[in-house]
Order: structure tokens, then C-alpha cells, then sequence
């Protein structure tokens, strides 16, 4: 039977997922971490919530979406985060009900398309293959390969691009003679690189810019064209939050950032970003391995990633040492009003 969302059935679907979701990997949820992706999450609406209830009215199965015309693709786009059945329920007919409920929620809500992407706001931790533990903050799709990802291609969702995690152990990063001279070169043509804002004391290689020593940071972010960026790297670089900048005459040309070690231990990763008038000067990769050198001096233990396959910036953590480790699918499907 399809339930739609009440508290009550919390506890249950906490277990159904520390024992079915776990399985693509996932990491485990408890009340806390449970209430911070689902209910207190100010995207949670309990009409986009369902539970399948078993033959015993136990929790069977979870699935859950998402809205919200300020998020991006908001106005026309509902979020699928999740859909977990439990395994004597994990039957086409069980997804499909599921499935259908959140479509038809996202139709009442006038939404004409559901996508399975990184935008979600309700961000799923997962843990990192062959690693103590070490985990990524947010799925940006379906696991490839997973139960729900060939579900979705059959149910007529397109896989309109496939996203690789990739994972660095930040103990072996060190920076290569290459990059050094790419380094020396940007310097020559008048660049210089370096961390603005509220940076520990390190290596000696890592220097800053002044407090108001860097202009043109906004305009350099909204040349990118990524809204996401502009949002988050000016907000970094207005409250001393570190991010690693590369400048001209004191305007901005690009950044890779923020530096921010997490409570897991992983450093995380908004971006890297050359403004189109500075390209050609190797200056994604110098910002690049310098934002490594920067976590590494502050004893960040590892950093992950996400980036398109196919991606030329692959070739950059790659070579830094990256390797790629899981894959996910970027999907969606028209809705039918």
C-alpha cells in the first residue's frame, strides 16, 4: 500500500536505508543526519514524499523528490532524490508506483520535466570505494549500473550525461617540476597566483593577496557564466573564507576553491574557473594544484570530486593524482501534462 509521508514512519525508513541504500553505497543514516537531508531540509515538502508499506505495514520502500522555483531548472524542473525498496519488494511494479507518485506530484505542481542531477538540495552522502572511510558530500545522479538507474531508462528517462567521482590521498600530493615552470611562465606574462583570505600559516610557496588587494572578483565569476560560483566564491572571498585566485594587474582571472577542510576530513571542491580572456596561459592547472598544496598544508587528508566524463579539466586532477572511482548518471524525462 502507498503511504504519503508521515513522521511516524521515520524510523522505518531510516532502517530500510541503512540496509537497501547502503548497498550502492550510500552512507548509513540516523535521526539526525535523516531530519538534515529529508524533513528539516527547507526544500522537504511531505507531498513529495511516499512510502510503500509492506504486508505487515512495515516501511517497504521510500522515495522522495524535491521542488523549488528559486533552485536552478526550479521553474520548470522536480528533483528525484531518491527511490529505495527493500529486497522481497524491489519489483518493477513497486517502482513504478512509486515512481509515478512523485511525477504526478511534480505535474500538480506544474512542473514539465524530472531530473536526477547535481542541483538537488538534498545532497546524499556516499562513501568512497577502497577507502577508511572517506566520503563524498553529494550524489550527482543515479549510480550507474544501480537497480534505479536502468528502472529510469526503462521507465523513459534519457542519461543526458555521466559524471565520474574522482578521489586524491593528499599524504603522496606533491607538485610536480612542470607545473612549477607552468607557474614561473604565468608569472612572466604578468599573473600571479595565490590564496585570498583567512589562510593558517604554512609553506612558505604559498602566498596570498592582501585584504582588498584583488579587484574584479565578480565580474571575473560572472564571466564564467556559472551562477552557482558567483553565489559561493564571492560569498568566500567577502567573509575571508580562503580561495586560491589567480589576478592581473590586480583584477581577478580565476579561481579554484574554496579551501575548506570538512568534520570527515575531506577538502572540498566548488570549482576551478579561467576567465575566457585569460585562457592559454596554463593557469587552471597552476590554481588547481595550488588549491592541493593549500589543503595539504593545512592537513587535509583526501579531496573528491565530480567532474563530466569527457571533461578536458579530468586531465588536470588526473594529473595531479586523481583517480576516478564511481560513476553516475545525470538523467531525465519529459513529464506528459
Amino acid at each position: 500500500m502507498l503511504a504519503a509521508w508521515e513522521d511516524r514512519y521515520a524510523d522505518g525508513v531510516i532502517a530500510l536505508w541503512n540496509k537497501e541504500a547502503v548497498r550502492d553505497g550510500y552512507k548509513e543514516l540516523d535521526e539526525n543526519t535523516f531530519k538534515s537531508i529529508f524533513t528539516d531540509n527547507p526544500y522537504f515538502d511531505p507531498r513529495n514524499a511516499f512510502v510503500l508499506l509492506g504486508r505487515e505495514q512495515e516501511v517497504a520502500g521510500f522515495a522522495c523528490g524535491c521542488t523549488g522555483d528559486d533552485l536552478p531548472l526550479g521553474d520548470k524542473a522536480g528533483y528525484l532524490t531518491c527511490i529505495v525498496l527493500s529486497g522481497p519488494y524491489a519489483l518493477d511494479e513497486n517502482y513504478k508506483l512509486l515512481l509515478t507518485a512523485l511525477e504526478r506530484r511534480f505535474a500538480e505542481l506544474g512542473k514539465t520535466q524530472a531530473d536526477v542531477l547535481f542541483f538537488n538540495p538534498m545532497q546524499l552522502p556516499w562513501y568512497i570505494p577502497e577507502t577508511p572511510g572517506h566520503e563524498h558530500n553529494n550524489a550527482p545522479g543515479v549510480p550507474v549500473g544501480s537497480r534505479l538507474h536502468w528502472f529510469l531508462l526503462e521507465q523513459g528517462y534519457a542519461e543526458r550525461a555521466r559524471e565520474q567521482a574522482m578521489y586524491l590521498d593528499l599524504s603522496g600530493f606533491a607538485v610536480q617540476e612542470d607545473i612549477r615552470a607552468k607557474e614561473k611562465a604565468a608569472a612572466a606574462a604578468g599573473y600571479t597566483v595565490g590564496v585570498l583570505g583567512n589562510m593558517p600559516a604554512g609553506d612558505g610557496r604559498l602566498s596570498g593577496f592582501a585584504p582588498g588587494g584583488l579587484r574584479g572578483i565578480e565580474e571575473m565569476l560572472e564571466g564564467l557564466g556559472n551562477p552557482l560560483w558567483t553565489k559561493e566564491i564571492a560569498a568566500c572571498a567577502a567573509n575571508g573564507t580562503p580561495v586560491v585566485f589567480a589576478a592581473k594587474n590586480g583584477l581577478a582571472a580565476g579561481f579554484a576553491g574554496p579551501v575548506i577542510r570538512q568534520p570527515n576530513g575531506r577538502g572540498y571542491f566548488a570549482g576551478i574557473g579561467v576567465h575566457p580572456d585569460h585562457e592559454g596561459h596554463g593557469l587552471g592547472t597552476v590554481l588547481f594544484f595550488k588549491l592541493c598544496e593549500a589543503f595539504r598544508a593545512i592537513g587535509t587528508p583526501y579531496m573528491s570530486l565530480y567532474t563530466g566524463v569527457g571533461n578536458p579539466a579530468a586531465r588536470i586532477y588526473g594529473k595531479a593524482g586523481f583517480k576516478a572511482v564511481k560513476h553516475f548518471a545525470v538523467m531525465r524525462k519529459e513529464l506528459i501534462r
